[in-house]
């Protein structure tokens, strides 16, 4: 598991390497829009972050004084480098088809598929309520699935099959093919599993006890 070193030390990275390049064609590359003279707009799940240039500090545009986790800041950074030239393709895949991606494979796992089957694979309806208010788009597969525009140029789809008495149930998380061109099989993981718990905080999970 990475330490918060790991992630200071990753954003000083990140943010050393975009210096190099202007606002304006990291704009354009990451389709953030411009906030203001040397600020980038950076919509991320349910918050809006301001991320200034050249030195890359963040903030919150709700909440000004709120701390922005540092996991949340390198991932913004990882997509501004990687998004380039990069386009949406259509074509969805499983996160086991991205190059490089058997090796955290078990972490994707834990990460994203379990808490996913495990919180909404007996409550449908409750995945549909908190994806809706998360923005999600309805898609017509699985007992529910739903698409979310995490970043600009990524997509991820989210699907849940329930389980009864006889069948457990599965879930699964697809990919527009163009992730690998943008983020690490380790950001990938990252990512997802950020979108799931951040719905899961959306819902009413765990539900009330009733007698």
């Amino acid at each position: 598991m990475a330490r918060l070193d790991d992630y200071i030390n990753a954003k000083k990275i990140a943010a050393d390497k975009l210096s190099k390049k202007s606002v304006d064609e990291i704009a354009k590359g990451s389709e953030f829009k411009m906030a203001g003279d040397n600020k980038i707009r950076a919509p991320f799940l349910d918050r809006v972050y301001r991320v200034s240039w050249p030195d890359f500090g963040f903030e919150d545009e709700a909440y000004e004084k709120q701390e922005i986790p540092i996991q949340e800041q390198v991932l913004i950074l990882h997509y501004m480098m990687g998004a380039g030239d990069s386009s949406v393709t259509g074509n969805w895949i499983a996160y086991r088809e991205m190059p490089g991606a058997s090796f955290y494979f078990s972490a994707f796992v834990k990460r994203a598929i379990e808490p996913l089957k495990k919180v909404f694979g007996q409550n449908i309806a409750e995945l549909v309520k908190a994806s809706t208010s998360m923005n999600g788009t309805a898609i017509e597969t699985g007992a529910a699935g739903f698409e979310f525009q995490v970043f600009p140029k990524v997509p991820l789809r989210l699907i849940v099959w329930e389980g009864d008495n006889e069948f457990p149930a599965e879930a699964n998380i697809l990919f527009d093919e163009v992730i690998g061109q943008i983020l690490s099989p380790e950001d990938a993981a990252w990512l997802a599993g950020m979108l799931v718990y951040r719905i899961i905080r959306t819902s009413s999970y765990p539900p009330p006890i009733t007698d």
